[in-house]
């Protein structure tokens, strides 16, 4: 009986003092469970400003309900709000890692500048029957709650005296200029480890992955609002993000003439462009030596280059396996080296696009060590392609007029005779624009049946006279290849040119005959002018001379066949 007396005094005196608590008191943990998921294990360092999990939470101030709890049905006014969380992942380990998440709340209803959440009356296309009959314009006037009370008390349960302004663990909210529009409290947890921030409709949070486990890790981030008495549940959210010891790449693979960019079938005798795409959205390799070895598949070798762009051409027919190798000499403090812990997960798996490599397993004899105080990273790739006989250029040879009716302009008809080089196609097609190029007038498709030579006529109509720009293309089932010309279309004008050019025949003889009689008798009847009467009639002797060029480009047409004018305007026949 003493015995039990002394024990049940020590228990008094253990719980006056704190070392044992009277009732069960919630931990991050208990509140927080999907941020532990992966996180089994003792490889986990510390992240920087992140505390852990095993601290206390205040229930009171940020109750915690179950999944299924009606009260969340009344958490907020109007509806549900959703929260959105993203990440930059995959996460090469050294680099930080990003998550956004983004809050959306219900319909017709947003945040103003002052970070308060009303109702939008014009979301209903101008109408306001949604928002008839409410009270004011708030769903939660927080600057009025806020002005109330101001930053150091903003609570209305003077019972306890207790500071609102505390994140669940009890550390007081960082003093922001813009305290006033953080009404939201966000608390992150991953790893075992959690962090705290205010903000407004969304927030932003970045971890180092320096020492993190590689492979699968879940974030997860529960969201409160300010309330009168205590702090609000509105939603929560998570997400699975990647740390990897391989950089992650994707590679743009494009090609002129080539049809569908996405199947992986080019087109031979062209160049292949090959553009290297790191992700890397924290910038973790901006400082490092990065090389791209480039094996093409094609038995012409290895290629490497510090260029991210390279180009190749197949000169064969057939299936190719190009792979690449990125290595990046990453600089680092020198000293001993340790090799980031290796994952307790199976493969990585992730929704990304099928030409990102990412990392599907993991060995201690995979870590290049770091070697002249830098730590060397690869990142491999691999794809098959398909090359073809495609169609490698067109080129029109000639432009024949129809008119069908001589007085009639919209019956103006051309044909254009082409011909192409490679493959030979299946449909042409012809758009016709103004004469920069810019704005389409028309357009005309039709399928084609070539035998043996490519080569086809293409008839189109122009209803107006006027210069048009006029693009064909020619296809087949992987290529497009195109060219362009301008056509001049004439009217009645047509008829006056061919009179004005006999005018000018005639006439330019005349000129011929005056040019050659002025010229004798200059060379005979030569004498000596001073040198100011020369410039001042120098003036219209250039008249003269431009003049005399005109005639020239009309009585010889075949002479401007040098001018580099024409040099610009391939396919103009």
């Amino acid at each position: 009986m003493k015995w039990a007396f002394l024990l049940i005094s020590l228990g008094y005196l253990l719980i006056a003092d704190g070392v044992l608590p009277a009732v069960a008191t919630k931990q991050f943990q208990d509140v927080m469970t999907r941020g532990r998921a992966f996180s089994h294990n003792k490889y986990h360092g510390r992240l920087k400003d992140w505390s852990s999990d095993h601290n206390k939470w205040n229930d009171k101030l940020y109750p915690h309900w179950e999944e299924g709890d009606p009260r969340w049905n009344n958490c907020w006014k109007g509806g549900k709000v959703v929260a959105t969380l993203t990440s930059d992942s995959p996460a090469l380990v050294g680099s930080n890692v990003t998550f956004t998440v983004t809050l959306k709340f219900p319909r017709c209803q947003r945040e103003d500048n002052d970070s308060n959440i009303v109702y939008d009356r014009k979301c209903l296309n101008g109408s306001s029957n949604y928002t008839e009959g409410l009270p004011d314009q708030y769903v939660y006037n927080w600057t009025e709650w806020i002005d109330n009370c101001g930053w150091g008390n903003c609570t209305h349960n003077n019972s306890h005296n207790n500071s609102h302004n505390v994140f669940p663990d009890g550390k007081p909210f960082p003093y922001h200029h813009d305290w006033r529009r953080r009404n939201f409290i966000y608390v992150f947890h991953t790893l075992g480890q959690y962090f705290q921030k205010t903000g407004g409709s969304s927030a932003v949070v970045s971890i180092n992955t320096t020492n993190i486990t590689l492979g699968k890790q879940m974030m997860e981030v529960s969201i409160y609002r300010r309330g009168y008495r205590s702090y609000v549940p509105v939603t929560a959210a998570s997400i699975i993000y990647v740390v990897t010891d391989k950089i992650t790449l994707y590679v743009n693979m494009t090609q002129k003439n080539d049809r569908n960019v996405s199947d992986h079938i080019f087109i031979k005798d062209i160049p292949i462009t090959f553009e290297v795409k790191i992700h890397d959205p924290s910038h973790y390799l901006n400082s490092s030596n990065v090389s791209y070895q480039w094996n093409y598949g094609d038995g012409s070798g290895l290629f490497v280059s510090n260029n991210s762009v390279s180009t190749h051409t197949y000169k064969l027919q057939g299936n190719f396996s190009p792979d690449l190798l990125v290595q990046a000499f990453i600089p680092a403090p020198c000293g001993p080296v340790t090799p980031p812990p290796p994952p307790t997960t199976p493969a990585i798996t992730t929704q990304l696009p099928p030409n990102v490599t990412t990392p599907t397993s993991y060995s201690l004899t995979d870590l290049p060590p770091a070697e002249g105080c830098h730590i060397a990273r690869n990142g491999p790739y691999k794809t098959s392609i398909s090359i073809v006989e495609g169609i490698l250029g067109i080129n029109i040879i000639q432009m024949t007029s129809i008119q069908v009716a001589a007085t009639e302009v919209e019956n103006s008809m051309v044909d254009f005779v082409v011909t192409c080089q490679g493959s030979l196609p299946t449909d042409a097609c012809t758009m016709i624009a103004d004469p920069t190029c810019q704005v389409l007038q028309s357009e005309a498709c039709d399928p084609v049946d070539v035998a043996d030579e490519c080569l086809l006529t293409i008839r189109r109509a122009f209803n107006e006279s006027g210069t048009y720009c006029v693009n064909i293309t020619l296809g087949d089932a992987t290529s497009l290849a195109l060219t362009s010309t301008l056509v001049s279309i004439g009217g009645a004008g047509g008829s006056f040119s061919r009179t004005a050019e006999g005018v000018l025949i005639a006439c330019g003889f005349l000129v011929v005959f005056a040019v050659c009689l002025t010229f004798f008798l200059y060379k005979r009847y030569k004498q000596y002018k001073p040198i100011e009467q020369e410039q001042v009639q120098e003036a219209p002797r250039e008249g003269l001379k431009v003049y005399f060029n005109n005639v020239k480009a009309v009585l010889f047409p075949a002479n401007n066949e040098k001018d580099p004018l024409l040099k610009t305007k391939p396919g103009i026949v």
